[in-house]
C-alpha cells in the first residue's frame, strides 16, 4: 500500500486507530516489525471511521461502547494503561506508537535525613510533540538546582525550534545553562554560590518513540526493555579512567574519603556537573554524554530517572524489579523513594517513572530484597 494512500485512509479515520473488518490487501513487511504480533494484529484491521458502523461483541469493541481503541484493549497482555494509539507517528514511522500521558507518569521525591531536599524534578510537554523529563541533585545548596529546574527547559524550548537534532539540542542547552547561572550566581548579593552545583539527567521524549537522554553527574537514566535494566547514562565520577585523566590534565586531583570513595580536589565526588565554577578550572566540566535510543513499545516497559539518594542504595536492576511489581507508574515512584529509604539510604531520594507500551507485560517475579544483600553490590557504580 502506498505512502499517500494511507495517509488518505488516516484522515478520514479520525485520532485513533479503529477496530472494524481486514484489510482486503497485505501489509508491506517495512510496516510490521519483528516480535511485533500486536502491530501486526492491529495494520491487519481497517481504520475507523466515526460514521461507520462498528461491530459490537469483537475483542475489538468487547463491550460495544464504541470507543476508540486503544493500545490497552488488544488483550495481549494487561498492561493496566488505557491510552490511544499516535496515529500519525505511527504512520511515519511504520509502527504502532502509543501515546504517552503525563497524568500516568510517577513522581516521587523524599527527603531523607537531610535537612533540606535539594533533588529538583521536572515533567512538562515541551512542544506539541515532544516530552520533558528532568532530575536534577543540586549540592553545595539549592541554587544551582534551583536554576535548572526553572530555565533549563526553556532554553531547550528555544533551540529545538531550530535544531531538530536533540542530542546536539541538549548538549547546547546543558552549556548554555551553566552559562548563565555562572551570571546569575555571580549577581546575588550576599551568596557566593561558588561551590553550588548540581547534576541534571534530562530526557527528551519525540513523538512517543525518538528518546534522547542527556547527563552530568551521577543521577541516572534507566529504561526497562524485556523486564531487564537498560543504561542510559554513565556515572561522572573519578573512577572513570577517563574523565580521571581530564581533572589531571586539567590541573586537578583526585583523593579518597574515609569510605573509598573519590573526589574532585578533596570537594567533588563527580568530574561533570552544572556550577561547581571553583573546579572549572580543574577539569569539572558542564557538557553532558548523550544517548539516542528508538523505543519498541511491545518490548519497552518505562523510563526511570533517578538521583543517587536512590542508586547508592539499590542498582539498576533491583529498580526495574520493584518498579516491576506495582500495579501503576504512581505507585512505583513512590514505593522506591520509600524502599530506598527502607534500606537505609540518608540523602534525598528521587525518582521519575515513564510508561511505555509494555507497561505490565514484563512483571517481575522476584521478592522485595532483604537487608542481608551484599551492600557493596548496590553501591551508586553499580
Amino acid at each position: 500500500m502506498s505512502a499517500a494512500c494511507l495517509v488518505r485512509l488516516a484522515r478520514c479515520s479520525g485520532p485513533y486507530v479503529g477496530r472494524s473488518g481486514l484489510f482486503p490487501f497485505s501489509i508491506s513487511p517495512h510496516l510490521v516489525q519483528q516480535d511485533s504480533h500486536l502491530q501486526f494484529t492491529l495494520f491487519k484491521r481497517k481504520l475507523y471511521s466515526p460514521s461507520g458502523k462498528l461491530n459490537s461483541n469483537t475483542r475489538f469493541d468487547a463491550d460495544s461502547s464504541g470507543r476508540p481503541t486503544t493500545w490497552d484493549s488488544f488483550g495481549i497482555w494487561d498492561n493496566r494503561i488505557d491510552e490511544p494509539i499516535l496515529l500519525p507517528p505511527s504512520i511515519r514511522y511504520g509502527t504502532l506508537i502509543p501515546k504517552v500521558s503525563l497524568s500516568k507518569v510517577g513522581c516521587a521525591s523524599l527527603i531523607g535525613q537531610r535537612k533540606e531536599n535539594e533533588d529538583r524534578y521536572q515533567v512538562s510537554q515541551l512542544t506539541d510533540n515532544i516530552l520533558y523529563f528532568a532530575v536534577f541533585d543540586g549540592h553545595g545548596g539549592p541554587e544551582a538546582a534551583d536554576y535548572c529546574e526553572k530555565y533549563m527547559e526553556k532554553i531547550i524550548k528555544d533551540l529545538v525550534a531550530e535544531e531538530s537534532n536533540m542530542e546536539l539540542v541538549l548538549t547546547r542547552a546543558f552549556l548554555e545553562v551553566d552559562k548563565a547561572l555562572a551570571k546569575h550566581l555571580h549577581f546575588i548579593p550576599k551568596v557566593s554560590g561558588v561551590n553550588a552545583g548540581t547534576t541534571a539527567t534530562v530526557a527528551l521524549l519525540r513523538d512517543g518513540i525518538e528518546l534522547v537522554v542527556a547527563s552530568v553527574g551521577d543521577s541516572r537514566a534507566m529504561l526497562c526493555r524485556k523486564g531487564k535494566a537498560l543504561k542510559l547514562t554513565i556515572d561522572h565520577t573519578p573512577e572513570r579512567k577517563d574523565e580521571k585523566e581530564r581533572v589531571k590534565r586539567s590541573g586537578g586531583y583526585i583523593t579518597w574519603n574515609s569510605l573509598g570513595q573519590p573526589n574532585v580536589n578533596g570537594r567533588l565526588a563527580m568530574t561533570r556537573s552544572i556550577g561547581d565554577f571553583d573546579l572549572k578550572n580543574m577539569g569539572v566540566i558542564s557538557e553532558p554524554e548523550t544517548k539516542r535510543i528508538t523505543l519498541h513499545h511491545a518490548h519497552d516497559s518505562f523510563l526511570a530517572l533517578t538521583t543517587d539518594g536512590v542508586n547508592f542504595i539499590m542498582n539498576s536492576q533491583e529498580i526495574c524489579n520493584i518498579i516491576n511489581q506495582c500495579p501503576d507508574p504512581k505507585e512505583a515512584a513512590q514505593r522506591i523513594s520509600d524502599q530506598a529509604l527502607h534500606y537505609g539510604s540518608e540523602d534525598n531520594s528521587t525518582i521519575i517513572v515513564v510508561p511505555f507500551g509494555a507497561w505490565g507485560k514484563h512483571e517481575s517475579s522476584d521478592a522485595n530484597f532483604s537487608f542481608s544483600r551484599s551492600f557493596v553490590s548496590s553501591g551508586r557504580w553499580a
